[in-house]
């Protein structure tokens, strides 16, 4: 369905998408074939692009990001002060000991985005960078946020009921993540607060008291962004009872 906005901006930014998964600098003929643009049109609009700093040209011809999303990003974050909350909880779950925690937001219909990430102190880790496109339908940051977002099927049900997913090998074989949903002011899911890291470390142990510790987490980041917590304080797992001593046998 085409956009109701108008063609050239839509091209445009077209554009700069096409380098959202691109780490290295593209060709001409690159940009062309991931944004199925003649050439003569591309160069029209990024002579545009590259004028405002969006994109600039190095010496071998090829094609980057300029410095103006830089500046815009920076100009959000000064903004928006989501950093300040959810950073510092992401370091917390690091110091107690977790695996790698992030904060993923939904992107688009398909994937989602990593806001923040914190490496664990483990001298393994999985492959996710804040800043990552990774699929919604794979992993269970992703499968958290299609849970809150009404996705249809059982999977998901349980996922709204318990409000953790578990994922092994779903988008890396090797690699295993635990998730739960983070809401802000009427109850809308805000994001999904993950952990993340190699296979063999989550163990039936681990999955339990990073479960714990997420859940948690996610309580106090829900309570910061003004959204309510009954849900995850229900998912949260009661603290085990203490043993008490055996009473002696009666004579």
């Amino acid at each position: 369905m085409p956009s109701p906005g108008v063609a050239a901006v839509d091209r445009a930014l077209s554009i700069l998408a096409a380098f959202e998964d691109a780490p290295e600098p593209m060709t001409l003929a690159e940009l062309a074939r991931r944004t199925k643009m003649y050439k003569s049109t591309l160069l029209r609009l990024m002579t545009s692009l590259q004028d405002f700093g969006y994109l600039v040209q190095f010496a071998d011809g090829r094609y980057h990001l300029g410095p103006t999303p830089f500046r815009l990003g920076a100009v959000y974050q000064r903004s928006n002060n989501l950093h300040d909350r959810v950073v510092p909880l992401l370091r917390q779950l690091v110091a107690d000991g977790t695996e790698s925690p992030s904060f993923h937001v939904r992107h688009d219909a398909k994937r989602r985005l990593c806001v923040f990430r914190v490496d664990s102190q483990h001298s393994t880790l999985d492959r996710v960078e804040a800043g990552m496109l990774l699929p919604l339908d794979r992993g269970a940051a992703g499968r958290v946020i299609l849970a809150f977002d009404e996705e249809k099927g059982e999977g998901y049900d349980e996922i709204r009921e318990g409000c953790i997913a578990v994922s092994f090998g779903e988008r890396d074989p090797d690699c295993a993540g635990l998730a739960c949903p983070v809401f802000g002011p009427g109850g809308k899911c805000a994001g999904a607060l993950s952990l993340s890291g190699p296979k063999p470390r989550f163990t039936r142990d681990n999955i339990k008291s990073m479960t714990s510790l997420l859940l948690k987490a996610a309580i106090r980041l829900t309570r910061a962004l003004g959204g309510p917590t009954e849900l995850l304080d229900k998912a949260l797992p009661a603290p085990a009872e203490e043993a008490r001593p055996a009473r002696k046998a009666r004579r």
